[in-house]
């Protein structure tokens, strides 16, 4: 999909995401792995900032997301829940960062939207302090498969309103990037996964020597 058509179906969908916020959907998700955050946090696609609420004192937030209007609903997020912040407007997958520039990483349900999932991870890879966290929330495909066929028949639709890929086999997309995963938890008939995850630093030492060659 076209990268400006998509952002504006994410402008068109910032007061869903406000409102989705302030009901504190996904609280216990939210609340169990955000709570792990610590230090120097990248946040990707922040949306309307539905994780503030949930980050420990002293946390200091780097917030990026490609919609204007979203960054204006999770800056008013982050005021009212006193967190330090700092928003860039931006696509995440065309940004750059230093190496080893963040404590945490952050993201929750984006993954669906991205058109390069493993690539993006391979940049937290590179993003994270080797003693860091990359801490992830995401959905995919069931391991129903009666629920995941019903996904793939409803993904044009999805895709087409929404600018989200339905049925991404998230556990195919972990396995396949250098995140090492120390826990994983699964709900909705495992089309939810919870992700406490570090960098695989040797990994990406190789592969530099290995392009370097």
């Amino acid at each position: 999909m076209d990268k400006e058509k998509l952002i504006r179906k994410f402008d068109h969908q910032s007061k869903i995401y406000e409102m989705r916020r302030k009901k504190q959907s996904e609280k216990k998700w939210r609340e169990k792995l955000i709570g792990s955050a610590k230090g120097k946090v990248l946040e990707v696609a922040v949306g309307a900032g539905a994780n503030f609420y949930f980050y420990p004192k002293n946390v200091d937030v780097t917030a990026v997301d490609f919609s204007g209007a979203m960054l204006s609903k999770a800056k008013e997020s982050a005021t009212a829940s006193n967190v330090r912040a700092t928003f860039i407007q931006s696509d995440i997958e065309s940004i750059s960062f230093p190496e080893n520039s963040f404590d945490t990483i952050v993201s929750t349900f984006s993954f669906c939207g991205y058109e390069h999932p493993v690539r993006l991870l391979e940049s937290f890879n590179r993003w994270c302090k080797p003693d860091g966290q990359i801490l992830l929330m995401e959905h995919g495909l069931s391991s129903n498969r009666l629920i995941g066929s019903t996904q793939k028949i409803i993904k044009p639709v999805f895709l087409r309103v929404v600018g989200c890929h339905l049925d991404r086999n998230m556990i195919n997309i972990f396995q396949h990037s250098p995140i090492h995963i120390h826990h994983m938890e699964r709900y909705k008939f495992n089309t939810v996964h919870l992700v406490w995850a570090s960098p695989n630093k040797e990994l990406l030492r190789a592969n530099t020597k290995n392009a370097l060659r």
